[in-house]
Formats: C-alpha cells, sequence, structure tokens
C-alpha cells in the first residue's frame, strides 16, 4: 500500500462532498484548536456557521487563519493479520488552509445557509429573519489544498500495456 497525492480539482471536490463532518483547525497563542464542524462547499469556498460569539470567534478575530480537514472511505488494512506494523488505515483526505471572511449581508448569509444545507439534504429550506441574523456565517476561500489518498493500491505494469493494481 502506498500513499498517493492527488492534485485534480474533480477528484479533491468529490471527497469534500463525499464528507459528512470537517475538522475545523484555529492557533489560540501558541495552541492548536481542532472543531469538527458541519459545512458546505461551492466554487473552492467552505462554509461553516456558529453562534454569534464563543472561544473559536475569539480566537478567529484575533488571527483569520484556518485549516480544515476532510476525511472519508476509511478502512483497516493491512499485509499480514499477525504483524502490527502492517496494519494501516486506508483513506482520502484533503487539507485546506485560508483565512476566514465573517460574512454580514442578510442574502448571502441565507445563501450560505443553502449551500450548507445542499450538502446534507436535497430539501429546499425557508430561515427565519431572526434565524439569519443570528448565525454567524465564516466564508473561507481556500488558499491552498492537498489531497492524499493513503493505502492506495500499486500499480502494476503489463508487457501488454495493460494496468493491474494489487493490494
Amino acid at each position: 500500500m502506498k500513499t498517493v497525492e492527488h492534485l485534480d480539482k474533480e477528484r479533491i471536490e468529490a471527497i469534500i462532498k463525499k464528507c459528512d463532518v470537517c475538522f475545523v483547525g484555529v492557533v489560540d497563542g501558541d495552541m492548536p484548536y481542532v472543531l469538527p464542524m458541519n459545512f458546505g462547499y461551492r466554487d473552492n469556498v467552505i462554509y461553516l456557521h456558529s453562534a454569534p460569539g464563543g472561544r473559536i470567534i475569539n480566537i478567529l478575530e484575533k488571527n483569520k487563519n484556518i485549516c480544515i480537514t476532510f476525511s472519508t472511505d476509511h478502512e483497516l488494512a493491512f499485509q499480514h493479520p499477525e504483524v502490527a506494523c502492517s496494519y494501516r488505515m486506508k483513506s482520502k483526505s484533503v487539507v485546506a488552509w485560508g483565512k476566514v471572511q465573517f460574512q454580514e449581508d442578510f442574502e448571502k448569509k441565507e445563501e450560505a445557509l443553502n449551500i450548507m444545507m445542499e450538502q446534507y439534504s436535497e430539501k429546499k429550506f425557508k430561515y427565519s429573519g431572526p434565524a439569519i441574523r443570528n448565525v454567524k456565517i465564516w466564508e473561507v476561500p481556500i488558499d491552498h489544498v492537498t489531497c492524499k489518498e493513503f493505502g492506495a493500491p500499486h500499480e502494476k505494469y503489463q508487457g501488454d500495456g495493460t494496468v493491474r493494481r494489487s493490494f
């Protein structure tokens, strides 16, 4: 098994769309702080929401840098069942970095909520005015992204020009 880095946008977006939770990392002084959150994604922007205040909002008001991780397709694999060091977790992950921007425009907040709900449901939702006004909407345009597949199959090239994958 090997680790493969993927660069194509379609594969990256497919992994993001497959996830139901992301992990949001920020830095509070010299200490990391990570929270699981639900999210939405569209056009290279990750959308998050929270209460209007709290620890993570206080941190982000001082330092807008943010790291968001997505991970899916987890599967335990091993090369030999009796050798502990041969065990590993197969998975696909995306790590994205950017700077959070808080959205205050009412219509854009509503659009962001719709983008987030599209991640989880095909239903169309309506929101009350207070619900939109009292939610903190985060927009994170992706500045940098990496994508890796852990435990990817090895490709073996055959003499006839075909590729055979082995695990």
